[in-house]
């Protein structure tokens, strides 16, 4: 959703002249829209550290509430821009070649009445110019959110926004405004790709987030997303070499999400590395990583600071130079690597941590520089980290876990592996779901759920099925059923249904926080094994998925109502791949999270 008080625009600019002449002229390529934070962004080459900006002034005026600011000495290389925006607290925005002699760009923004606009400040900060908002709607740090457990968020890029544009006729001439949509889908925009030794770096402008890291088997790989991404079209697909064994292929996943795919045995060795600015990125061996090689200056923590709101608490370090930083995430701890960073105080860094959820948290040496941090951390707390503007504020948040009553008795599992799995096959009985030409969505759910259980049967799952014939069972039978076997987690199969024929591709389900993991992993082996359309995950009520106790999730695995789709669903090679895609995402799941 736009949010309620300010849209983000980001201004990318490029500078082709050396700075070293100052009379040169910066040249204005494009503009992004994106809703991610409450700021402009003005993107240039070369910038030290954060200062406040003299050279640019915010001109406040009433009647309509506007403020613009000009960019001496810069010419704009598309046409001028005029945009009214439907929602949001930002009316419009002009962006012009308001003089060429002396060459200047005017940037007019629109407002709320109530927007007080002396709160704006002008701020360098590395290779940005970042027009700040000091209002209790963007926090004074600006912190970019680096990486995060979640592969959906509500902050993800998904929706529409419609705006109106003069259109120039032929002759030069504007007509009345038109609305049009634009697609809100980036937030970082990948430019090249290089492959390194044991190592692949990624580089791009925006504001750069990587979630949780899925480890796939046949071929033992391991997937990063980066959220929000947009790449570049001429390095989408392409595959590289890092190493005499491992190689990496990167492409665009969906339309606002890059993935990177790294084939390699050493699926535990790779972490993101992140630069101090947030514009590139490193995933790398650890092990083969050189501390001193990524350290530019060396820099030491100044202070610690905690919070914590509802189940949610952070740990704040401050350094007294940029920080780069690298994090690796394990079933049950997160891992930081302070590349540069050589000193903190041990004392405060215990006493300020004491009483919260970091109480455990430690900090050992790396070999010749640096500073490792590991954090503990319950089963399906959910992990983001953020580094300020500056690059010398990081911030680790954890979301603790739903606390759920455990049950006196326990009835003992007596499998090999020691899991319990309940399936779930959708519908059944009077109940035939959705049917399209005499097919019955009841049937190819418990089709398919079978399939499931044998494959994990023979696996040493302990299996249960709410159904394994044609009966009706209600829903609120369903989640006693599986409730008096008190399963390690729960999946519930259905084939998806639409008034739209053309709409196909797979979805999955969850509702509670400790079900996300599992949605993750289940859905990411489907989409590697069925070509169709990812839809993504969700975050539904669904009344199964809701009143269950243990991670829960519905898939959704394709539409009845798409005649391809339909007739591949009551097909023996996909119903197969179906269910052994499943069945892996079941053992990646125990594998990284149990």
């Amino acid at each position: 959703m736009i949010r309620k008080f300010l849209l983000l625009f980001i201004l990318i600019l490029t500078v082709f002249i050396p700075k070293a002449y100052a009379d040169e002229i910066f040249k204005i390529t494009s503009v992004n829209l994106d809703t991610s934070n409450s700021i402009i962004a003005l993107t240039v080459q070369d910038s030290q550290d954060a200062y406040v900006m003299e050279d640019y002034k915010l001109v406040a005026l009433e009647n309509p509430k506007r403020a613009y600011f000009d960019i001496e000495s810069s010419v704009l290389t598309f046409p001028k821009q005029d945009w009214t925006f439907n929602s949001g607290a930002l009316k419009q925005i002009k962006i012009s070649q308001f003089s060429t002699n002396p060459n200047v760009v005017r940037v007019v923004m629109h407002l709320d009445d109530d927007f007080n606009t002396d709160s704006i400040t002008f701020i360098r900060v590395k290779n940005n110019i970042i027009i700040k908002f000091k209002n209790d709607f963007c926090n004074n740090e600006y912190f970019q959110n680096t990486y995060r457990d979640e592969h959906s968020s509500s902050s993800d890029f998904y929706e529409y926004l419609t705006l109106s544009a003069p259109v120039m006729e032929q002759e030069g001439q504007e007509t009345a405004p038109a609305k049009k949509e634009l697609r809100l889908n980036t937030q970082y925009y990948m430019q090249n790709v290089t492959p390194k030794q044991d190592a692949v770096l990624i580089n791009g402008f925006g504001a750069l987030t990587i979630e949780r890291p899925m480890i796939l088997t046949n071929p033992s790989r391991i997937v990063y997303d980066l959220s929000n991404t947009l790449m570049n079209t001429k390095i989408r697909n392409t595959e590289y070499k890092i190493n005499e064994t491992d190689t990496v292929k990167i492409g665009q996943f969906s339309v606002n999400k890059a993935r990177i795919v790294i084939n390699t045995e050493k699926v535990n060795n790779y972490i993101p590395i992140f630069s101090a600015d947030n514009q590139s990125l490193l995933i790398a061996d650890y092990k083969k990583v050189n501390s001193a090689s990524l350290a530019g200056s060396e820099s030491n923590i100044i202070s610690y600071k905690k919070a914590k709101i509802e189940q949610t608490s952070t740990m704040t370090l401050s350094f007294n130079e940029p920080v780069i930083h690298g994090t690796d995430r394990t079933k049950n701890q997160l891992i930081v690597y302070l590349y540069n960073v050589c000193n903190y105080n041990e004392e405060t860094f215990k006493s300020t941590f004491a009483g919260t959820i970091f109480a455990n948290a430690n900090i050992t040496a790396l070999p010749n520089i640096g500073l490792k941090l590991t954090v503990p951390l319950e089963q399906d707390a959910l992990v983001s980290t953020y580094l300020g503007a500056d690059s010398k504020t990081f911030m680790i948040k954890v979301k603790e876990p739903r606390k759920t009553v455990i049950q006196a008795i326990i009835p003992p599992k007596s499998t090999a592996s020691g899991k319990t799995v309940v399936i779930d096959a959708g519908h059944g009985g009077s109940d035939y779901g959705a049917i399209r030409e005499g097919i019955n969505e009841k049937d190819i759910n418990l089709n398919i759920a079978k399939k499931v259980r044998d494959i994990l049967s023979k696996q040493g799952y302990l299996v249960h099925m709410t159904r394994d014939t044609d009966v009706f069972v209600s829903l609120e039978d369903r989640v006693i059923f599986a409730e008096k076997f008190t399963p390690d987690i729960f999946i519930s199969i259905h084939v998806n249904s639409s008034v739209r024929p053309e709409i196909n591709g797979i979805e999955t389900h969850y509702y509670h926080q400790e079900s996300l993991s599992l949605a993750q992993t289940v859905h990411a082996a489907l989409a590697s094994a069925i070509q169709t359309t990812n839809r993504g995950l969700f975050k539904s009520k669904f009344y199964v998925i809701n009143h269950t106790t243990m991670p829960a999730i519905l898939v959704e695995i394709g539409f009845i109502s798409n005649d391809a789709e339909r007739a591949q669903l009551t097909g023996e090679g996909r119903k197969q791949a179906t269910a052994k895609a499943i069945a892996e995402g079941v053992n990646n799941y125990f594998k990284q999270y149990k």
